[in-house]
């Protein structure tokens, strides 16, 4: 089997072996660059599949990285960062990033960040997406019909609620910040009415979620949006 190649980008050299060693440890093909720039030209050589880049680095920092990472790619990149870049890892995000996770964390958390993050789809372009269903987990979407199932039971969904649901279902395991999924389901002039967003994330969980005080598929990532976790 092919293993994945996995590129961490990170200026701290104590950091990088220990990522190098607790990632290739799990059989992934793992590569360390110390800042953007070479990792630019180690992307366009290697061709990873998913990219792991601190925020603070010296000639090119992990945002413009991540900026012209999507520039050209679809690659997976989660962010390292520490409490203190709060927004600057919501920038990250807004501009690409999938998922980011906060200096100290656990090889294992991290780990599984990986695994989420390469089980995410490719996102379905529009001409792709039109007149067909889309499946993912435990949902099953019908865009002609705009009915929607889970685990087989048909959910009846308001307008609004079902563009939210289709969004998340094209994003998958991805970390969404209020600002993007205002922008794509409001417009930009509504990017700071989080409100919104809050009554009709309730609105879904009560209609798709066992328990929709304990959440299993739409997960809150506090203070800085929501992920999808479409299941099995």
């Amino acid at each position: 089997m092919v293993k994945k190649r996995i590129l961490i980008v990170d200026d701290e050299p104590q950091i990088t072996r220990v990522l190098h060693r607790g990632i290739s440890s799990q059989g992934y093909d793992v590569r360390t660059a110390a800042d953007g720039v070479s990792a630019l030209a180690m992307f366009q050589d290697w061709q990873p599949d998913l990219v792991i880049t601190d925020l603070s680095m010296p000639n090119l920092n992990g945002l413009e990285l991540c900026r012209q990472l999507r520039a050209i790619s679809e690659i997976p990149i989660i962010v390292l960062s520490v409490k203190a870049e709060e927004q600057t890892k919501v920038q990250a995000l807004d501009i690409g990033a999938d998922d980011y996770i906060t200096k100290p964390f656990s090889m294992a958390e991290l780990l599984a960040r990986i695994r989420a993050s390469l089980r995410r789809a490719p996102l379905p372009q529009a001409e792709e997406i039109s007149a067909t269903v889309l499946e993912v987990g435990d949902f099953s979407i019908d865009l002609e019909l705009r009915s929607v199932t889970v685990l087989g039971r048909e959910i009846h969904l308001t307008p609004k609620e079902f563009d939210l649901l289709l969004y998340l279902m094209q994003h998958p395991y991805k970390v969404l910040t209020h600002r993007v999924l205002l922008t794509a389901l409001w417009g930009g002039n509504f990017v700071e009415q989080t409100e919104y967003l809050r009554v009709f994330i309730a609105q879904l969980r009560k209609k798709l979620e066992p328990n929709s005080a304990s959440p299993q598929y739409i997960l809150t990532e506090p203070w800085i949006g929501y992920r999808f976790d479409p299941g099995s």
